[in-house]
């Protein structure tokens, strides 16, 4: 999603809902839901699809060969949408008036994979999915997403718990919208807090480290492990609250101030040979302030044969 006030949608008009004023003709939001009976209204001026399918995604291909330059592996979040988007007409009170539109998302990805000859993407798809969007990660061979802090229901079955895992996924101890793990454990009632215990073997003066573990021992392609789990922060550096506009808070400041000692033990942790998923890998990002390096097995045509040889 892209904010109105965005200079991209200045600059790049024709490619996005606008009128002759540039003010949008139609906004991004969800539907009504088990959350919210009136569903939520982003306002965010939604893609022209047509004029993009027209030009060959011109404006996605370069923005991706742009970011490209700077990471190894991008996130693309609300996965979903590339199946199929809810539009809201512009000055609507609420998302109920809104209804869902067909995107070329097949049409996209084939392109982005023509363009880049790999796509480096992980599939937020969280939430309610529906078959056709499953079907349009799987058609690309792209990781979907768990969180391990969602796993913790009561059911055996729920998909978030490493057990249920299957090798195409990116499996995370929690995101930059959840809270830190030992944040998120402190807050657990206390029947919660057990079960949690007994499902990674561990107390809470481990528990970090045991879903850190849980995740990296787990089938998923990649495990990505947020650097405030990695030193074992608090609440207090909660990167991001849904909802709430706040300034970011530095973690890397906190955690070198914080955590000095534990800055060589977390890394040679994340360097265990028996750690599988992290072998044969290359940086993705660097924390120069704290020493911390993070690594993600290298994405490429060859990984990807190896990891389906590996399910089979």
């Amino acid at each position: 999603m892209i904010h109105r006030a965005c200079l991209i949608v200045r600059v790049e008009r024709g490619q996005f809902q606008l009128d002759a004023t540039g003010r949008p003709t139609a906004v991004a939001g969800v539907p009504p839901d088990y959350f919210s009976p009136t569903g939520q209204l982003w306002g965010n001026p939604l893609y022209d699809w047509e004029v993009m399918r027209r030009d060959g995604f011109r404006l996605w291909c370069a923005r991706f060969r742009r970011q490209l330059e700077r990471v190894d592996l991008l996130r693309l979040d609300h996965f979903r949408a590339l199946a199929a988007h809810w539009a809201v007409p512009a000055g609507a009170l609420d998302a109920r008036a809104g209804s869902w539109k067909r995107t070329p998302g097949w049409a996209l990805l084939r392109t982005l994979r023509d363009e880049l000859g790999v796509l480096p993407i992980v599939a937020e798809d969280l939430g309610i999915i529906t078959p056709d969007v499953e079907d349009l990660r799987r058609g690309f061979e792209l990781p979907g997403m768990r969180v391990l802090q969602f796993g913790f229901d009561g059911s055996a079955d729920n998909p978030h718990l490493p057990h249920n895992y299957s090798c195409d996924l990116a499996a995370y101890t929690g995101t930059h919208d959840n809270d830190t793990t030992v944040g998120w454990f402190r807050g657990l009632a206390s029947a919660d807090a057990q079960r949690v215990e007994y499902y990674l073997r561990s107390d809470s003066a481990g528990l970090a480290d045991g879903m850190i573990r849980a995740v990296l021992a787990s089938v998923a392609r990649l495990a990505i492990i947020p650097a405030q789990d990695l030193l074992q922060l608090g609440s207090q550096a909660r990167f991001n609250t849904p909802g709430i506009a706040a300034r970011a808070i530095s973690v890397a400041r906190r955690a070198s101030r914080r955590r000095r000692s534990s800055e060589s033990g977390a890394l040679a942790f994340c360097r265990r040979p028996s750690t599988r998923l992290l072998g044969d890998c290359k940086i993705l990002s660097r924390y120069a302030s704290n020493g911390m390096t993070f690594r993600l097995p290298a994405y490429s045509s060859a990984t990807r044969r190896d990891s389906a040889a590996n399910c089979r």
